[in-house]
């Protein structure tokens, strides 16, 4: 609890506490008893007729405070003086747990999110020296010991230790590094000292990532908030007005019409209970805050979502469409076989490595890898990636093609197909065929079990686009229950195959696209909704992302979607819940019904049934 909450607890018991003495007090003399009832209404309400004052003076009409002002301030004119005192009371009461409740899913959110690194440790003449992770430069060594939060992303040069990655990825299991491994920062060190080489500046690392999106993830409103706010600017004067027709023109009908006593102020009294049932607050406080608590519970999960309006896309999403390589399997390539033909394998081999050296594609770095010697930059005279092909590469004074079949095809190689399953890297050297490697991938193991999710939550079609050949495409869609399969598609093939799907869908219908290279950026912003891998995708995948998985796991997608439609179910009950209370009360007030108590239970009592409720968004484990 804050300071300002404590204190704001301390207001309330102490006006309770007067309200209760004043009460048992009898005294005839009427400007005694408003004295007694002004002290503990003035202890309780000033600050909001301060708020009035200021909101009428900025001409900032008809907010809240300016409502409760003058509904209050009316009763005490009426010589209602309990009434008063009451309504400002039990609105503060209201105000406070609406404080307790926000402040508890903000501090929830920040705990979770509190993954920033103070420091960095740089090791200079045998000793440890903390700096500022701002000051770390790619390729410096940093030692993070047991404890210490990794400040920034790289690889592990030496020990091996074990990580608590869950504030990013949502997973309870430690992560086990050793030497050669990628690791990113935000992670916890939990057994043994690391030196880690970084890859990245801190403002390009992961942490800062996670932490600009959640951040900046309030910036982009769902329909849902818009719709809120811009009915709230029309509501208030609305019923500013109406309140204002009700104490006048009823008593005016009634004495020059129907000819019967003046009675202005039972009217007056019914227009401030108008205006006190009238207030908005449960709307324009708990929408925003369901999809604040909902975006939190999403990053407790490793979901990271970077706005409510792609929260509540996710919620209709009916067709998902998956790249392969590193979505549904592990984009973990290991050379299995190499097939040659006049070259020996060795030779082909070296081939392949050095023109595939600088290219960060997962096949060539399986290439590299098992080619394990150094590879000799000096012989690389010229490298041309062709996108969804291979590499075109000038090596030794030699022309050298690395790629898939229609690489080959377009510069008139013959190759000899095949047989295996898998990913086929053909070789060919001054425009003669040298052979062939072949190259496999592992479905994730949790890739079938997300499809299956998927469906569970309404997803009406999955489809698979990938640039593999057929026969791969088929085989892993089969395995997976994937419903429609797409193959041999370059990058713009795979936009305009997801221009089709978004074509075919209903209109109130969203197409979610899930990628992770940088070839698959295009289509993640052209869907609906786009999802990144956020620890193995590529930095413009995740860029072009409206929501971001920490640790590549396909079942999250479908959690994400669980998480988007619990999110709108709390939504669309504070809004039906409110509306109706609303609707039902202003009429029982107009007909004199509806008490004060009672407009104060369908202002405040509404809009703290409404923040509670919204706070359930922050519960995502059992989904």
């Amino acid at each position: 609890m804050s300071k300002k909450q404590k204190k704001n607890l301390i207001r309330i018991f102490v006006t309770l506490v007067l309200l209760i003495i004043v009460h048992f007090i009898n005294t005839d003399n009427p400007y005694l008893t408003f004295v007694l009832y002004l002290i503990p209404y003035l202890i309780i309400g000033h600050d909001i007729l301060r708020k009035a004052f200021l909101s009428v003076k900025n001409r900032e009409h008809f907010d809240e405070n300016f409502l409760m002002a003058v509904a209050t301030v009316g009763a005490m004119a009426l010589g209602e003086y309990h009434e008063g005192v009451e309504v400002m009371l039990f609105y503060q009461i209201g105000e406070w747990f609406q404080s307790y409740a926000v402040g508890r899913s903000r501090k929830n959110i920040a705990k979770l999110m509190d993954i920033r690194p103070d420091y960095a440790n740089i090791e200079k003449d045998g000793e440890l020296i903390k700096v500022d992770p701002n000051e770390v430069q790619i390729d410096d060594v940093i030692v993070v010991k047991v404890g210490e939060k990794i400040p920034l992303d790289g690889i592990v040069i030496e020990g091996e230790t074990s990580l608590n990655t869950s504030a990013l990825t949502g997973e309870s299991r430690p992560r086990d590094v050793a030497v050669d491994d990628e690791v990113i920062s935000g992670c916890i060190n939990m057994t043994s000292p690391i030196k880690i080489r970084t890859t990245k500046l801190f403002t390009e690392s992961t942490v800062s990532k996670v932490l600009d999106l959640i951040e900046n993830a309030t910036s982009n409103k769902s329909r849902s908030e818009d719709f809120i706010t811009k009915f709230a600017r029309y509501y208030t004067p609305a019923v500013c007005y109406s309140a204002l027709a009700l104490a006048i023109i009823p008593p005016l009908f009634i004495r020059l019409v129907l000819n019967g006593p003046w009675d202005f102020s039972t009217w007056v009294f019914r227009a401030l209970t108008f205006l006190v049932i009238s207030c908005p607050c449960a709307l324009v406080i708990s929408i925003p805050l369901t999809f604040f608590a909902g975006i939190g519970g999403a990053s407790k999960a490793g979901v990271l979502v970077k706005g409510s309006n792609y929260l509540e896309a996710l919620a209709n999403t009916k067709y998902v469409a998956f790249d392969k390589t590193g979505t549904v399997t592990l984009g973990i390539f290991e050379v299995t076989t190499i097939h040659n033909s006049e070259l020996s394998k060795e030779e082909l081999l070296e081939y392949a490595a050095h023109a595939e050296a600088y290219s960060n594609h997962p096949i060539a770095r399986s290439i590299v890898k098992e080619y394990k010697e150094t590879i000799d930059k000096e012989r690389i005279k010229s490298i041309k990636e062709i996108a969804g092909k291979g590499v075109e590469a000038l090596i030794d004074d030699k022309k050298i093609f690395v790629g898939n079949e229609k690489l080959m095809a377009d510069n008139n190689v013959e190759i000899i197909p095949c047989k295996e399953e898998g990913t086929i890297v053909h070789l060919a050297v001054n425009g003669q065929y040298k052979g062939h490697i072949h190259i496999g991938d592992k479905i994730k193991p949790t890739a079938k079990e997300a499809i299956a999710q998927l469906k569970k939550a309404g997803v009406k079609m999955t489809v698979m686009l990938t640039g593999d050949d057929d026969k791969i495409a088929i085989s892993v869609a089969e395995k997976l229950n994937i419903d429609e399969v797409y193959y041999e598609l370059l990058p713009q093939d795979k936009v305009a195959k997801v221009e089709e799907l978004l074509k075919q869908k209903q209109e109130k219908e969203t197409l979610a696209f899930v990628g992770d290279g940088i070839n698959d950026a295009p289509v993640i912003s052209l869907a609906d909704v786009g999802i990144a891998m956020g620890t193995l995708g590529s930095d413009a995948a995740i860029e072009a992302a409206d929501i971001v998985l920490m640790d590549d796991d396909p079942l999250k997608v479908a959690k994400a979607i669980k998480i988007a439609n619990k999110c709108m179910a709390i939504v669309y009950e504070n809004i039906i819940f409110a509306i109706v209370v609303k609707i039902v009360t202003l009429i029982l007030s107009a007909l004199g019904i509806a008490q004060m108590w009672l407009a104060v239970f369908a202002d405040v009592g509404v809009m703290v049934i409404a923040v509670i409720n919204a706070i359930r968004a922050l519960g995502v484990k059992n989904l």
